[in-house]
C-alpha cells in the first residue's frame, strides 16, 4: 500500500534535485524513498556533504600551489604581523 508523505523544502532545493535526479534518470521520488528505506534498515542519518571548488576559486588554488613550489610566499604571520603585511602590498 502506497502513502503521500508531505514535507516543506526550499523551491529551489525542489528544483534543483529534480533536476539532479533527472540527469540520472531516476523520478526524484524514488531517490527519496531510497533514503528513507536506508534510513529505517540502518538506524543511522548519514549525510555526506561535499563541495566542490568552483572554477574561480581552483584557480587561485593552482596559483598559490605555483606560487608555493616556486617559494614565492611569505608568512606563516601570527597575529598583527598579518595587518602589516597587507599594508605593505
Amino acid at each position: 500500500m502506497k502513502t503521500v508523505l508531505t514535507i516543506k523544502t526550499e523551491k529551489s532545493v525542489k528544483d534543483q534535485a529534480r533536476k539532479t535526479a533527472e540527469e540520472f534518470g531516476i523520478p526524484l521520488g524514488t531517490i527519496i524513498n531510497a533514503f528513507l528505506r536506508n534510513f529505517v534498515r540502518n538506524k543511522e542519518l548519514s549525510l555526506d556533504i561535499s563541495h566542490k571548488p568552483s572554477k574561480y576559486l581552483r584557480g587561485v588554488i593552482e596559483e598559490s600551489r605555483k606560487e608555493y613550489e616556486k617559494g614565492d610566499y611569505h608568512g606563516p604571520f601570527i597575529g598583527e604581523e598579518f595587518i602589516k603585511h597587507l599594508k605593505k602590498l
